[in-house]
């Protein structure tokens, strides 16, 4: 039975949206699609996001916000500094090559949404220095890392480690020896790090 407007959430027509954009493509996806595909009229998908806009915009921040996640839970585990810090790293650019390799054709609407919502993204990047500012804030309080400013801190490695992580690279992830130059990096940074 197809669901009525009472039952719609949100989460249900961003999933459908997703869905529909893998099938369409950015350019082509429409609000009408995402209302057929959920058995509704349009203006009950419009009645939760008031314009394509702000759908497009939501489920970026959905897809996103799901690396966000995988990643806090690093920062909070019981772990020392160090090992949180290439845990989230590695986690980071594993999360990005599972999107880029796992779905090609949403990865690529995805790039294209990106770019679309600067706003989300700023948020995303803010939301993921100050997840590393945390790492970092905890190993100057325990002496594994010596840093003045951790904010400006996590910024250069995030800087420092986004050809494993900005999707402009995402072409080069799959390469052979990408894992030997991912390491060899955050092993750089982690000593550079040390007191």
């Amino acid at each position: 039975m197809a669901p009525t407007s009472e039952t719609l959430t949100a989460e249900r027509i961003l999933e459908a949206t997703e869905e529909v954009l893998r099938r369409h493509g950015p350019a082509k996806a429409t609000v009408v699609d995402v209302a057929r595909a959920l058995g509704v009229s349009h203006g009950s998908v419009y009645r939760h996001f008031r314009t394509k806009a702000a759908l497009r915009e939501a489920v970026t921040k959905r897809w996103l916000d799901r690396t966000s996640g995988e990643l806090s839970g690093i920062v909070a585990a019981d772990r020392d500094p160090e090992t949180r810090l290439r845990d989230w790293l590695a986690a980071l650019f594993a999360a990005k090559r599972r999107k880029a390799g796992g779905d090609p054709e949403l990865f690529a609407t995805y790039m294209v949404l990106t770019d679309e919502n600067g706003t989300v993204v700023g948020e995303h990047i803010a939301d993921l220095t100050a997840q590393l500012t945390r790492i970092i804030q905890a190993g100057v309080a325990t002496g594994d890392f010596a840093s003045p400013d951790p904010e400006a801190t996590a910024r250069a490695v995030f800087q420092a480690t986004g050809r494993f992580h900005d999707p402009c690279y995402a072409r080069e992830w799959e390469e052979p020896g990408a894992e030997t130059d991912f390491t060899a990096v955050v092993d750089l940074l982690v000593r550079g790090l040390r007191p």
